[in-house]
This record gives C-alpha cells, sequence and structure tokens, in this order.
C-alpha cells in the first residue's frame, strides 16, 4: 500500500487534473452532453494508450537510443520543471481546437498524459515496479474522468480562482519532484 501511494501521488501531481479542469470545461462548454461525453471518452482512452505504451516500450527505446535512466531522470526532472514553471507564470492555458481531434490533442496527450506522466511514469517503474505505476496511472485515470463527468459541478464548487490557486499548488509540488528527479539522476550518474 505504502508503494502504490508513492507512485499514485507523482503520477496525481504530473496528471494536475484540477489545473487541467478549466482548460477542459473551456474546450467543451458549447457542446453537447453526447459531444462532452465522446471527447472524455477520447481523451481518456488516448492518454491510457500513451501511458501504457510508454511504459512497456520505453526502456527498449533507452537500449536502442544508449540512453540511461540517470540520463533520463535529469532530461525529465528538467522538463517538468520548465513545464511547472510556465504552470506557475501563465494565467490561462486557454486554446480553441476543432472538436473532432479534441480529445485526442490537447486533451488525452499532453494535457492528461504528457511529458510529466511519461517522464514520471517511467522513473517509477524502476522505484516501485510495472504494476504499481500501470496501477496508478489507471487509477489516476479514472479519477481524471470523473472530474470530467463532473465538471460543471466542480468549477462551481472551486470557482474559477479556486481552480486556478490549487492549480499554482500543484505546479509547485510538481516543481519540486522535478528537483528531486534531477537530484537521484545525479546521484545515480556518479556512484556508478
Amino acid at each position: 500500500m505504502k508503494n502504490f501511494l508513492l507512485a499514485f501521488i507523482p503520477i496525481f501531481v504530473a496528471v494536475d487534473v484540477v489545473g487541467i479542469l478549466p482548460i477542459f470545461v473551456s474546450f467543451t462548454q458549447n457542446l453537447s452532453k453526447e459531444e462532452r461525453r465522446k471527447i472524455i471518452t477520447q481523451s481518456l482512452l488516448t492518454a491510457l494508450g500513451l501511458a501504457l505504451g510508454f511504459i512497456f516500450l520505453g526502456k527498449i527505446v533507452f537500449r536502442l537510443l544508449s540512453i540511461t535512466i540517470s540520463d533520463f531522470m535529469i532530461a525529465g526532472g528538467i522538463i517538468l520543471f520548465c513545464i511547472a514553471v510556465i504552470d506557475l507564470l501563465t494565467s490561462e492555458k486557454r486554446r480553441r481546437m476543432p472538436k473532432e481531434e479534441l480529445g485526442v490533442v490537447p486533451i488525452g496527450t499532453p494535457l492528461i498524459v504528457g511529458p510529466a506522466v511519461l517522464t514520471t511514469s517511467l522513473m517509477l517503474i524502476d522505484q516501485y515496479g510495472i504494476l504499481v505505476t500501470m496501477t496508478s496511472v489507471v487509477i489516476n485515470l479514472i479519477i481524471v474522468g470523473l472530474v470530467f463527468n463532473f465538471s460543471n459541478i466542480l468549477v462551481k464548487i472551486f470557482g474559477k480562482a479556486g481552480s486556478r490557486a490549487l492549480s499554482k499548488i500543484m505546479a509547485l509540488l510538481l516543481a519540486a519532484i522535478a528537483v528531486m528527479m534531477v537530484r537521484k539522476g545525479f546521484f545515480i550518474l556518479f556512484n556508478r
């Protein structure tokens, strides 16, 4: 249970469901209930396929490219840190996209499963194993689906300012996780 929580929390922070909720609402506010459901399903399937594909094939790609886990931890930590800083410094992440591809891009990826989730997942496999990591990803995606399904109610509860504040806290946690990953990557690199 402890390992599951240690894997679940970084993925939860990396997904940042509270942070992407206002973006999801802004993309889907003028759509019918049926269209929104279709986009939710499409985005969750895209996110799941990408995350699981990366979990299973990421290490093989690393071997082919001669990338070590410490290389990926350092690079991934830097990218996560940049994402966190951008999230901390920007006030809105709003774009208009055609609804046919909205569930795949940008909601499924990179919003739900982007560099932060992929990097975090690959790091967690080494620490806690593939089963714990996959379970953490799947449960986080179930949470995203529930949050998206009840998005109108949640936005009313949090309000726009509350959603932004929670998103900034998540970005700060993501920055801290990024620094930890870079630190661990250097530790592994220099202790070979």
